[in-house]
């Protein structure tokens, strides 16, 4: 499948080629293209190690039981079989609220392993992060990933010099009419398919419809189990903690 290109490449780019480039931690919604965002950056480097915290449980130890960063790259790359080294590897460590001891280390790395390409990314980062004392202030660098806006989606068709003539267009220097007409079309199109990047995606290789909104509908049905969840997790913590005031000010009072 054709990776499209997103503005967030870009971003990540540049991150890739500073000299001093602190660990990055990718935000955002679910299936909004983080993951794929960054395996198109590993491209670009020497070797690429990607590993899903959400999967790979084993490896949580590694975080949890005090290791430096050099000692955890090292048995990382004798697990994986591929070298981790300063300055050649990307490291991604994905669905990385999975394990909040992780999230933790992140700074230690920017601290001990300052040459190396770290990106972790998760999509319920907020939760986790949210329960954590303290969090690398300093030593981490967060960017926010979002949908296909409608330029992307341009890109995505091959229309490249509609997106640019849309972004050049001032009140003083309008599209030419029938380029806004053209410009109307494409636009009407993405509201009806919308800028989820799987969705898009079926769109340019198939420009079926039919077949985008049946991605919608698999999309939606996860997202709406994903936040009943979420919200099941959040009045079990509001509960908690409402029986946590309850017996505290019993105790007050009973004093």
């Amino acid at each position: 499948m054709r990776y499209l290109d997103r503005f967030i490449d870009r971003e990540l780019e540049k991150w890739g080629k500073s000299a001093s480039h602190k660990p990055l931690l990718l935000r955002g919604a679910r299936q909004v293209g983080k993951t794929s965002a960054v395996r198109h950056l590993g491209e670009k480097f020497k070797y690429y190690v990607e590993i899903d915290l959400n999967d790979q449980n084993e490896l949580h130890t590694l975080f949890e039981q005090g290791y430096t960063p050099q000692q955890i790259c090292q048995q990382l790359a004798v697990i994986l079989d591929t070298p981790i080294e300063e300055g050649e590897t990307l490291l991604f460590f994905d669905e990385i609220q999975a394990c909040p001891a992780a999230i933790n280390k992140l700074r230690y790395f920017y601290e001990k392993m300052p040459r190396l390409h770290v990106i972790a990314a998760g999509s319920l980062l907020e939760f986790a992060l949210r329960d954590l004392p303290s969090f690398g202030v300093g030593r981490i660098r967060s960017i926010f990933m979002y949908s296909f806006c409608f330029q992307e989606f341009l890109w995505a068709l091959g229309k490249r010099s509609l997106a640019d003539m849309i972004v050049q267009a001032t009140p003083f220097s309008p599209l030419p009419e029938l380029i806004h007409a053209k410009a109307l079309e494409y636009l009407r199109t993405f509201l009806v398919i919308g800028g989820m990047p799987e969705c898009v995606s079926t769109y340019v290789q198939t420009a079926n419809m039919l077949e985008c909104q049946q991605v919608l509908n698999e999309l939606t049905t996860c997202l709406l189990k994903f936040i009943t969840n979420c919200l099941i997790n959040f009045h079990l913590l509001l509960s908690k903690k409402y029986w946590m005031i309850k017996f505290y000010m019993i105790g007050f009072y009973q004093k």
